[in-house]
């Protein structure tokens, strides 16, 4: 079964999307990211979370802003290079946001629905390993 650790700075907004990721037969963990607790990724060290998913379904602003996104993904992307990540809740105001080579994620716009972030999953496993 595909893990998916979903990191939300918003409590309601990580259960709506685990849940929908539930419902599409994943096994779904939470984090509360850097804003909720210590995050090990931030220091360039492993997260037992993130050791045991498949993929990432990361919001943009965990880290409280654009700059904090860039940093979190960017130690991501460093640390768990050929782990999948999506990305939710991008706009056009996250300028560094990669789709491409080592820093790429899948990016989400908008408040996903379940077939999208299901979509959104599969793409990134079939894509999973182009990063590296």
């Amino acid at each position: 079964m595909t893990r998916v650790i979903v990191v939300n700075h918003d409590p309601a907004l990580a259960a709506e999307q685990s849940a929908m990721l539930r419902a599409s037969g994943y096994q779904v963990e939470q984090c509360g990211g850097p804003m909720a607790e210590p995050c090990p990724v931030l220091g360039d060290l492993p997260c037992p979370l993130v050791d045991r998913a498949d993929v990432l379904v990361y919001d943009a602003w965990a880290a409280g802003d654009s700059d904090g996104g860039r940093r979190l993904v960017a130690h991501l992307r460093e640390v768990y290079a050929d782990l999948p990540v999506i990305l939710t809740a991008v706009d056009e105001s996250l300028g560094w946001v990669e789709t491409e080579g080592p820093g790429r994620v899948t990016p989400l716009t908008g408040r996903p629905t379940q077939e999208v972030l299901r979509r959104a999953v599969e793409a990134a496993l079939e894509d999973q390993g182009m990063a590296v």
